[in-house]
């Protein structure tokens, strides 16, 4: 995560998807495709990359990932997707999301400070033997890294008293989060899955929108008041055509 959150260019993201450091040298070096000066720099940017932004869950996953990221490049869509994609990969990432920064987004906070992220990260170093030889600073660096990082994936703003982003799904990208959270949650009632907070939206407003007609070419629902299980129409490998194209 704290390299991530010092990555400078994020056209790299992209060009990892379909090449590697070897495949850069040999077609005319890795500074003919970036700007960052070491090739040491690039090889750590590389393991973040590939395994958290571009690692995959599941095959149906990567295709929807890979379609969106071929086609539109850094976009506001596809860095929405990167984030959900990064928070199931990445288990800290995902722990501040859950403990600070979605608790923030839906109460209505304005910002999150620094101190607050570093207070969560010690929190969880006094349970967790994987943390317990960080030091107080590794932990504010990783602190203002996490903040740093959600600016990148335009979820906040300003410089040193970042405020929260509350972004709006346009149906796009809406449809594909429904698809991403199917297939990424284990459990058939999507209404129990952690991963249900990432759609920037009250439940009550989440469960109005999935009932709406026009989203009845993409997905069918099933919905009991306590329990909501969704099918999936269409192919994930023609997702991206079909609303691209309607």
């Amino acid at each position: 995560m704290n390299i991530l959150g010092s990555l400078p260019d994020w056209n790299l993201v992209t060009l990892f998807l379909n090449a590697s450091i070897g495949s850069m040298k040999k077609s005319g070096g890795i500074h003919t495709y970036t700007a960052i000066k070491t090739d040491k720099s690039v090889m750590r940017f590389e393991k973040a990359i590939t395994g958290t932004l571009i690692r995959f869950k599941n095959a149906d996953v990567e295709t929807l990932m890979r379609d969106v990221l071929n086609q539109e490049q850094i976009t506001h869509n596809s860095l929405l997707l990167l984030f959900w994609n990064a928070s199931s990969n990445n288990e800290l990432l995902h722990y501040l999301n859950t403990h600070l920064f979605f608790p923030a987004f839906y109460s209505g906070r304005i910002s999150i400070k620094k101190n607050e992220v570093a207070a969560c990260i010690r929190d969880l170093k006094a349970r967790e033997s994987d943390l317990k030889k960080w030091s107080d600073s590794t932990i504010e660096v990783t602190a203002s890294k996490y903040l740093t990082l959600l600016k990148k994936f335009n979820l906040m703003e300003g410089e040193l008293n970042k405020t929260i982003i509350h972004p709006y799904l346009n149906d796009q990208l809406f449809v594909m989060f429904v698809y991403w959270l199917k297939s990424i949650s284990p459990k058939p009632n999507l209404l129990d899955s952690e991963w249900i907070i990432y759609c920037f939206s009250e439940r009550t407003v989440f469960m109005e929108r999935l009932m709406q007609k026009k989203y009845t070419r993409y997905f069918h629902l099933n919905f009991t008041g306590d329990k909501l299980t969704i099918e999936t129409i269409l192919p994930y490998s023609t997702l991206y055509d079909a609303l691209t194209k309607s």
